[in-house]
């Protein structure tokens, strides 16, 4: 079987904004500069983890340039959620059950399991307001702002630390395990409206 080649950072990029793109084709999908990082364009988990997180960076950005209203909001929201929902269980079980049991990255792991139940929290919590009010739009850009943090620290920090103690077999046998769990998990997930009790203002 043939191995697939590694793809041009630009191109890998330009392919996970189509992606969103996809969803509502007439919004702007701004998404600037991104982290540096030798992973995007990999034919392994990593570089396929940060496609998804551009398609992420890209819908965030969609999700903002409508302001919160018009069916459109609405598509991209519900994409948003399925889709950082269905990443995470995946990433989780391709990834990070395997990551955990090393001692030298337990800690990068934890860290970033414990980031993803933050993030299901808040967008429950944006479920549960009304699209394009005040308190809704303060609440999504905690999320983007929290987000892109997450995402930025895998792939900077987190991904480099992990991929020391992978092999390249295990790379492709962990896009394997992503690819066929992010499939199942999206088809899965749910808008959930779930207030955030604890932090209401």
């Amino acid at each position: 079987m043939a191995t697939a080649a590694k793809m041009k950072p630009a191109e890998a990029k330009a392919k996970a904004v189509a992606k969103a793109k996809a969803i509502a084709p007439e919004v702007p999908a701004h998404i600037g500069q991104t982290p540096a990082t030798d992973l995007r364009g990999l034919p392994d988990v990593f570089g396929r983890l940060v496609e998804d997180h551009d398609r992420h960076r890209a819908l965030l950005a969609m999700l903002e340039a409508t302001g919160g209203k018009g069916e459109e909001a609405t598509a991209l929201f519900e994409e948003l959620v399925y889709e950082l929902k269905g990443h995470a269980a995946a990433e989780e079980q391709a990834l990070w059950s395997t990551v955990l049991r090393n001692p030298e990255t337990t800690e990068f792991a934890r860290h970033a399991v414990a980031e993803h139940k933050d993030i299901d929290k808040m967008l429950d919590d944006l479920a549960a307001r009304d699209m394009g009010s005040k308190k809704w739009l303060e609440r999504f850009a905690a999320l983007k702002e929290e987000y892109l943090h997450h995402i930025r620290e895998e792939e900077q920090e987190q991904f480099v630390e992990s991929e020391k103690i992978l092999t390249a077999a295990d790379r492709k046998h962990m896009l394997a395990v992503f690819e066929r769990r992010k499939k199942a998990e999206k088809a899965a997930a749910e808008v959930k409206p779930r207030l955030r009790i604890n932090d209401i203002a």
